[in-house]
């Protein structure tokens, strides 16, 4: 394996960079706007979350099968490319879809459809790094992917979400499949990969048919964590209610019901769907199925954050769709930027001192500005919102680097995109 040269670890990590701007561009900004315009106010946000839960069951079918596909590609353009290619070619035909949608069903189809094509591409990415890079040089590549996969906060706060907030949608949409057909075209053009001369040996039905089976993980998942958050949470509620009114009972309720939920499913869900998609071998390899849990956990709190702050800034600050748009905007810069001054200095770090105690410190700042971010419900301080903005920033810079280079170590050479599209 060739020695990374400073440009490689920039070409193999570029399309990150398109891939998340389409998702943070498309999730934080265009789907609750758009939700907000098609939906009722009383169900919104139920809309909304459907929307995000039928996506993230396509998801998490399409990326595996493609990373599967993609590790046993002979293409003489190399396994990954190929299916990035298509991918991103399919996802601007349908941000075009999100663009002309008339009302939330036409939205919807739309949504699926890019989460569809997005995942093509997404699957065979994750194999670009454990294929290119020695493992020696995986920490700062690891570190680059998590500047690629996270600068989109600020650029999407800085320009599309400003876009929006002006009343310029089809703007920001065309500027959103812009900056992906560049990242896309570089990485075809730029990226060397050396061509699988034949087949893996191992057969190609069977870890397909335990990629479908996956849908039976998330299933599995999302009944126990709905039956074990209702349990606890309506507990909750109910010794609540004696020392309370009903709406602070039932708010309780709902927020430990939905965490314990929320646990609940990552857990029972990542086991299941590793069991399936990977047989015998997610025994064999406990610490990398752990290791999606930890990930997941963080990225499910993240995302939710993330996905629900168009409609908290909007709920907390009393304000109009676009005044939301342009704070959504305005915090996500704020966390983009902190994340980016500890993503590349964690990777470094991450290379020497170890990653699982980078992991467990981001945790626990990640949670105390989750925390913060909570009290501006009560005291809608905006100064109190960047603060809280800035630690989760910090915090998830430095996990997603030293996360990743922690998982890229415990996935066999061979089986990259395989297991690492999980």
């Amino acid at each position: 394996m060739k020695r990374l040269r400073w440009y490689d670890y920039i070409t193999i990590n570029l399309f990150w960079l398109g891939l998340n701007i389409r998702n943070t561009a498309l999730g934080s900004i265009f789907m609750p706007y758009l939700v907000g315009i098609f939906a009722p106010e009383e169900i919104k946000n139920t809309a909304l979350g459907a929307m995000r839960s039928a996506g993230l069951v396509i998801a998490m079918l399409v990326q595996p099968a493609a990373g599967l596909l993609s590790d046993r590609s002979t293409s003489r353009f190399g396994r990954r490319r190929p299916y990035i290619l298509v991918g991103a070619l399919l996802d601007l035909l349908f941000l075009a879809a999100i663009a002309l949608s008339w009302n939330y069903w036409a939205l919807l189809i739309a949504v699926l459809l890019i989460q569809f094509s997005s995942n093509i591409s997404h699957g065979p990415l994750q194999g670009l790094i454990p294929d290119l890079a020695p493992e020696d040089q995986r920490g700062r590549a690891s570190a680059i992917k998590a500047i690629m996969e996270l600068l989109p906060l600020v650029l999407v706060g800085l320009t599309i979400a400003k876009l929006v907030g002006a009343g310029y949608l089809d703007w920001a949409i065309f500027a959103t499949g812009i900056a992906l057909l560049v990242v896309t075209l570089i990485t075809v053009f730029f990226v060397k990969e050396t061509p699988l001369q034949e087949k893996p040996a191992t057969p190609f039905w069977p870890p397909m048919v335990r990629v479908l089976g996956m849908l039976a993980g998330i299933i599995i998942g999302a009944v126990a964590g709905l039956l074990g958050g209702g349990l606890i949470g309506g507990l909750a509620g109910l010794i609540t209610l004696p020392l309370a009114d009903k709406p602070t009972a039932l708010a309780v309720g709902v927020g430990i019901g939905g965490a314990v939920a929320m646990i609940v499913a990552v857990v029972a869900g990542v086991w299941a769907g590793s069991l399936a998609t990977l047989g015998k071998e997610a025994r064999q390899r406990s610490p990398f199925v752990w290791w999606i849990v930890n990930r997941l956990m963080f990225l499910a709190a993240a995302t939710s954050i993330q996905g629900s702050v168009f409609y908290f800034v909007m709920y907390a600050f009393k304000l109009s769709d676009e005044a939301a748009s342009n704070m959504t905007g305005s915090l996500t810069s704020i966390i983009g930027i902190f994340i980016l001054l500890t993503a590349l200095a964690s990777g470094w770090i991450a290379d020497r001192v170890g990653r699982k105690r980078l992991v467990g410190i981001s945790g626990l700042m990640a949670a105390a500005g989750g925390f913060l971010l909570l009290t501006t419900i009560w005291v809608p301080n905006l100064a109190m919102l960047y603060v809280a903005g800035t630690i989760i920033g910090l915090a998830t810079g430095l996990f997603m680097t030293a996360n990743w280079a922690l998982g890229t170590d415990l996935v066999p050479a061979d089986g990259a995109g395989r297991y690492l599209g999980v």
